[in-house]
C-alpha cells in the first residue's frame, strides 16, 4: 500500500487516523477498534468489511 495513500485515509466511522498492521494487512483504527481489510493493495473501507478487535488484540498494540 502506498505510504501516500496511507497518510490521507481515515476511518470512515470516526474519522481517526487509519494504522497499517502489516502481519495481518489490515488498517486498524485504534478509536473504534475496527481492522479494515486490505485486497489485492486496495483498503475494503466499508464497516461491513471490517472485523471488530478486543482489547488485547495485538493489532491494537503500537
Amino acid at each position: 500500500m502506498d505510504p501516500k495513500l496511507l497518510d490521507i485515509l481515515a476511518c470512515p466511522v470516526c474519522k481517526s487516523p487509519l494504522l497499517r498492521h502489516r502481519p495481518t494487512e489490515e488498517l486498524v483504527c485504534r478509536a473504534d477498534k475496527l481492522a479494515f481489510p486490505v485486497r489485492d493493495g486496495m483498503a475494503m473501507l466499508l464497516e461491513e468489511d471490517a472485523r471488530r478487535l478486543a482489547s488485547d488484540d495485538p493489532a491494537l498494540a503500537r
